[in-house]
């Protein structure tokens, strides 16, 4: 079996139980729920969900890994557990059951695809999600007018979003350079607006960031392929200032946004 971590698949182990048990507090995993584990790694947070009477489908990447989970978890029953090798890129989320869950400690460089895949229009979504991740992005995406990005837009269309605890370093096999924190989802019973055309408006929003140090009027214009004046009339139909840049925007204000391009 596998013992050491591999950089080249930015493996970084959790072995704090403290904060694995807040992993699983931040998912609300209990008794007869199905969890997709995502990079199981040594399935010492896999002991954890189990114990407390889930589910776990465990999907993991490295092929020494998954042998070694099988040989760990062989008395449990199919039912019970189960672990697949694969990318969670090309996962199938529609095979999973109703009112799933996930939890991850997920490699840095995998976070921004996972969280655009989460929150795709065609994805079959978790009720909630506990996703161990590099602190900054973990705030990014929990952000509020003032400071949002085109991923906080995003994941916030189809999910409440929290922080739940701060991972320092120490506390994993290798430490990385930066903390870590959990991100918690939790899926809204429909997207915040279900008078849009997602294609459209995510198309909207994109542009508004396309150039986010310049001010809307900018970045509209040049996102949308439309004249400044015409990118300040729209804005000006919404009600919001041309002046401001977009990562100031609420997601009402993206929504006014929306709906004043099709006035």
């Amino acid at each position: 079996m596998q013992t050491s971590p591999k950089k080249s698949l930015g493996q970084h182990w959790l072995h704090d139980g403290l904060a694995l048990e807040a992993m699983l507090v931040a998912a609300e995993v209990k008794a007869g729920d199905t969890v997709l584990e995502i990079g199981p790694g040594l399935g010492t947070l896999t002991e954890r969900i189990i114990r407390i009477g889930a589910d776990v489908l465990a999907v993991e990447f490295d092929q020494e890994l998954l042998a070694g989970l099988q040989e760990k978890f062989q008395t449990v029953e199919p039912t019970k557990f189960q672990v697949v090798q694969g990318d969670i890129r090309t996962f199938d989320f529609s095979t999973m059951p109703e009112n799933y869950k996930i939890v991850a400690n997920i490699p840095y460089y995998l976070t921004a695809n996972l969280m655009r895949i989460l929150a795709d229009d065609h994805t079959h979504k978790p009720t909630h999600a506990a996703l161990l991740m590099q602190k900054e992005v973990a705030e990014r995406i929990n952000e509020r007018p003032g400071n949002m990005s085109f991923l906080t837009v995003l994941t916030q269309f189809y999910y409440e979003t929290g922080l739940g605890m701060l991972v320092p370093p120490e506390l994993f096999t290798p430490p990385p350079k930066v903390d870590s924190q959990i991100l918690i989802l939790k899926r809204r019973e429909a997207p915040l607006f279900t008078d849009v055309d997602t294609k459209d408006f995510f198309r909207l929003v994109k542009a508004g960031f396309s150039a986010k140090r310049k001010k809307l009027r900018s970045s509209l214009s040049g996102g949308l392929r439309i004249t400044k004046p015409e990118a300040e009339a729209l804005l000006v139909r919404a009600s919001l200032d041309p002046n401001l840049r977009a990562q100031a925007l609420s997601l009402d204000d993206w929504h006014s946004l929306y709906l004043a391009t099709k006035d």
